[in-house]
């Protein structure tokens, strides 16, 4: 899965704050393998699209839909929903699935 995630303008470091304050309760989740935020990598030149200085990519594998699922409703996600809903700009989830594995 992988969620844009843009914060309202000069927002965005006070979402990730919340962001990595929820992180370890995620990890602690079953089927969690893999949940970190990124943002652009700088000086890659004109090839890279950038998300720009609002906006973090969050990157998560789980290791089924059915984890992910559960992840979507858990408790402190309610609470992290909660914390960042005035904070944020958009939120835009792909729920993604290997290709020709």
């Amino acid at each position: 899965m992988i969620a844009i995630i843009t914060a309202k303008p000069g927002l965005r470091d006070q979402v990730l704050e919340l962001f990595h304050a929820n992180m370890p309760a995620v990890h602690a989740e079953q089927g969690c393998v893999e949940y970190v935020p990124t943002i652009d990598a700088e000086g890659f030149g004109p090839v890279q699209a950038e998300i720009g200085p609002d906006s973090f990519a969050v990157v998560e594998k789980w290791e089924s839909m059915d984890a992910l699922k559960a992840h979507a409703a858990a408790p402190h996600m309610a609470a992290y929903g909660a914390k960042t809903k005035d904070l944020l700009a958009s939120r835009v989830i792909h729920v993604l699935t290997p290709h020709g594995t």
